[in-house]
């Protein structure tokens, strides 16, 4: 019950942002800027870019709107053109360099000295800290689920150059677990203040 009348708000603003209607638009930007704004930053480390990102992929949401064919989720709809604008932007500027080397990890991490409380935000600061090409191949197949072959399209590589990337980012990652364990650090020093 409660997912039919979401669907029904949502297919009026739909009507409403089709008529071009500017309560319609506001209300559709406010529905999902927050979130937008989240995905965008997740590509680009700086907010004024994550902002310049998120406005005109908006504004491609709204020249689109039409082409959404109510089968999927709209949401879903509105995430591939903030990822499509994200990579536009990040390809017009020529930050993305995909080949950024990596210090190797000299041994395997030691999964057992991590702390199960790791956080979302501390995962999303680790994921901002990745070198520019780890960082894009990482989130666009481990968070946004875009698959090698996609990824090799979108940023005009090859798939093994896209499946590289991923492994370097996710080495890249379990060794900042492993040499900082933020979390464990973290809840200690909380702990020890509580006490």
């Amino acid at each position: 019950m409660h997912l039919e009348i979401y669907r029904a708000k949502e297919d009026e603003l739909i009507k409403g942002c089709l008529r071009r209607d500017p309560s319609a638009q506001k209300l559709l930007y406010d529905s999902y800027s927050s979130k937008m704004y989240g995905l965008c930053y997740r590509y680009v480390k700086d907010s004024m870019e994550a902002e310049d990102i998120l406005v005109t992929a908006f504004t491609k949401v709204f020249d689109k709107i039409q082409q959404f064919r109510s089968d999927g989720s709209f949401e879903g709809w509105i995430r591939r053109i903030v990822v499509n604008e994200a990579l536009t932007y990040l390809r017009r500027n020529r930050s993305m360099y995909l080949e950024t080397p990596l210090e190797q990890a000299d041994r395997e991490p030691d999964y057992s000295a991590l702390s199960d409380h790791l956080e979302a935000e501390d995962l999303l600061k680790m994921i901002q800290e990745l070198p520019t090409g780890y960082r894009i191949v990482f989130n666009l197949y481990a968070i946004d689920g875009y698959s090698h072959k996609e990824i090799a399209e979108q940023l005009g590589i090859s798939e093994n150059t896209s499946k590289s990337q991923l492994s370097r980012a996710r080495t890249y990652l379990q060794k900042v677990l492993v040499e900082h364990d933020w979390m464990a650090n973290k809840k200690i020093s909380s702990d020890e203040s509580t006490t």
